[in-house]
């Protein structure tokens, strides 16, 4: 059968065969055939494709499921019962292997700061070796951080710490390649970005963030809870302020 919704979503994104053949890496006619006989691509084939289309894989290629369900759960590499529990060595280890990308998304995440008080020299040097680093902190003056606070039992100290930790990173904000913006989003997961691993800090009502849970996520082509959670992270920033 033909794959209309791939034909569709081509045509929706105002893009032709050529231009997402091109953007794969594939010949044309490798394109003409997904559409035509409903031949289900390679998976690296598969992810670039939805990427590039803005649509969900398994949208477009609805038989795959089972295999995106296997390599989204090979992406949890471990579990900590709260961030405590995270070993310091490997935030160390993340920060100093980052090479392209480095994002965090937080209310105030005073905690990495303290504990690496040389991090906003680090971002700065990764930046100038080429790095994007793109960090959320919490709008002080927003509602949704008064909130917070009054949930986490901790008043108006949620705020500042939110304004200590923008004080720190003054410094690496006069570094091309840095952007530090201020949201004021509900947040439901801190999420730590660090090249292809991401750190995902649930939030519990009524707790401090240092006590949920800790999930280490690793990328892998074509599964979908890596950059489920960057999405969250882009809808954030996109609608932030910078500092």
């Amino acid at each position: 059968m033909a794959n209309e919704r791939l034909r569709a979503a081509i045509s929706v994104k105002n893009e032709t065969i050529q231009s997402l053949a091109d953007h794969v890496g594939v010949d044309p006619k490798s394109v003409e055939r997904w559409i035509t006989t409903g031949r289900t691509p390679h998976r690296g084939h598969r992810w670039k494709a939805a990427s590039f289309l803005g649509v969900d894989e398994l949208y477009l290629w609805p038989s795959v499921e089972k295999q995106v369900e296997t390599a989204s759960s090979s992406e949890l590499v471990t579990y900590y019962p709260h961030r405590g529990a995270v070993p310091a060595s490997l935030w160390s280890s993340l920060i100093d292997k980052t090479k392209s990308q480095l994002e965090i998304l937080v209310y105030a995440g005073l905690f990495l700061f303290d504990s690496h008080p040389d991090l906003p020299d680090q971002l700065a040097e990764k930046a100038k070796a080429g790095a994007v680093v793109r960090i959320l902190l919490g709008d002080p003056d927003s509602e949704m951080v008064r909130q917070r606070g009054e949930e986490e039992g901790i008043g108006g100290d949620l705020a500042a710490r939110a304004r200590i930790t923008r004080r720190y990173l003054e410094p690496a904000m006069r570094t091309p390649g840095i952007e530090v913006r201020l949201h004021d989003t509900i947040l439901y997961n801190s999420i730590y970005r660090f090249d292809d691993d991401v750190l995902v800090n649930p939030h519990v009502l009524g707790a401090p963030a240092g006590q949920n849970p800790v999930l280490h996520f690793r990328y892998i082509p074509g599964a979908r809870t890596f950059r489920h959670y960057l999405k969250s992270f882009d809808y954030a920033w996109e609608r932030a302020t910078r500092a």
